[in-house]
């Protein structure tokens, strides 16, 4: 029988040279030992038939724990049946132990606490169901560096809370497990070992350490986030309140709202750049229009007879030829005029020295002689 807790397994010994291995199978029976004493025949219970294996797994029957059952096992070789070979099993007896489930330590100052699982059935139960006196041998040592051994010590405790004591402090110390029943002696396999490394009072170098860490981490936090307010408080500030102001006419076209004002294009605008080539002139000179005096008016040029000047009145007042007019009026008026040619030809303003880029209509000669009758 192959047991641990309540997982049962029987298995046996087959001879491959007694017929051909390939062809034989097995069947696997039970009963309660006690019906085997009453008169009628029992009722066997098969648990495995005609399987090839070698063993029969009976931890899905829930054997009663504190019960004692009988086991056969027949083999088959092509209709051939052997004697029924038996044997007895009692699970509170035959089955084994197991080690605890799990095994944790915290330190409890220069002190170990252990906290203990109990051993589980197939049903997720605790063993204790089973074996209500169960208890734990619990074995520790100090753990050293070197390859000296170490003293090792034992501890009994049927609590699932164990603590360790008279331990050297800042010291790691090896614990394993062991779970024990004494009523057929049973005793289970140690768990794997489990290292900590136990407390103690903290020593003054360690505490002003820390304190000084603590007060350089604070300083260096405190460090960042003013740098870190002064950096976004300047950016803002740069951002919103620049020092140096748009002028006049951009900050007008920046702020206007309405749609047939050109405004100012942000660097990653997406609008449509459309130039053009602008020439900027100069703002151009006021003309100065010469007035002559009188006599060079009242003198006729040369080749030409009195009678022969003709007098022109524009209706609405020209500009050009600098001659106005006024009803009722029986002598000449002092006129401004600019004389096409003359005697003054020499002092004579030309537009087109002044303003190249300008047109200006033919002069007339006659523009400079009026007739005036009254």
């Amino acid at each position: 029988m192959i047991t641990m807790n309540t997982n049962y397994t029987l298995s046996w010994d087959w001879d491959p040279s007694s017929s051909e291995s390939r062809a034989v199978s097995f069947t696997t029976q039970y009963v309660a030992r006690y019906r085997l004493f009453k008169k009628k025949a029992p009722p066997w219970t098969t648990a495995c038939e005609k399987t090839s294996r070698r063993s029969c797994d009976l931890t899905q029957l829930s054997l009663y724990f504190l019960g004692m059952y009988v086991l056969r096992v027949q083999a088959n070789v092509n209709g051939h049946v052997s004697d029924w070979g038996q044997k007895e099993f009692c699970p509170d007896q035959d089955a084994a132990l197991g080690p605890p489930t799990k095994v944790d330590l915290s330190p409890a100052g220069s002190d170990l606490d252990i906290f203990i699982s109990d051993p589980l059935t197939s049903t997720n139960t605790s063993m204790r169901e089973n074996h209500p006196e169960l208890y734990y041998h619990v074995l520790y040592w100090e753990c050293r560096g070197d390859s000296q051994a170490s003293r090792t010590l034992t501890l009994s405790s049927g609590s699932n809370i164990v603590t360790l004591p008279d331990l050297k402090a800042w010291t790691w110390y090896c614990v394993s497990v062991q779970t024990c029943y004494d009523f057929y002696n049973k005793k289970s396999s140690f768990t794997a070992p489990r290292c900590m490394q136990t407390e103690g009072a903290t020593p003054w170098w360690q505490v002003v350490g820390y304190f000084l860490v603590s007060l350089v981490l604070c300083f260096l936090l405190m460090l960042l986030s003013l740098y870190g307010s002064l950096w976004c408080y300047k950016t803002l500030k740069a951002t919103w309140f620049p020092s140096v102001q748009l002028p006049t006419l951009f900050q007008y076209l920046w702020d206007s709202s309405r749609s047939d004002i050109p405004r100012l294009l942000t660097p990653d605008s997406d609008s449509e750049l459309l130039c053009d080539k602008v020439t900027v002139c100069p703002e151009p000179p006021v003309l100065e229009i010469y007035s002559p005096p009188s006599e060079a008016l009242l003198a006729p040029p040369s080749g030409l007879e009195p009678d022969s000047r003709h007098s022109r009145q524009d209706s609405g007042g020209s500009g050009d030829s600098g001659v106005y007019s006024t009803g009722g009026s029986s002598s000449l008026m002092q006129p401004n005029r600019v004389s096409g040619q003359g005697p003054f030809d020499p002092e004579q303003v030309k537009m087109q020295d002044m303003a190249p880029g300008l047109k200006a209509p033919p002069v007339n000669a006659d523009e400079g002689i009026v007739d005036m009758c009254v």
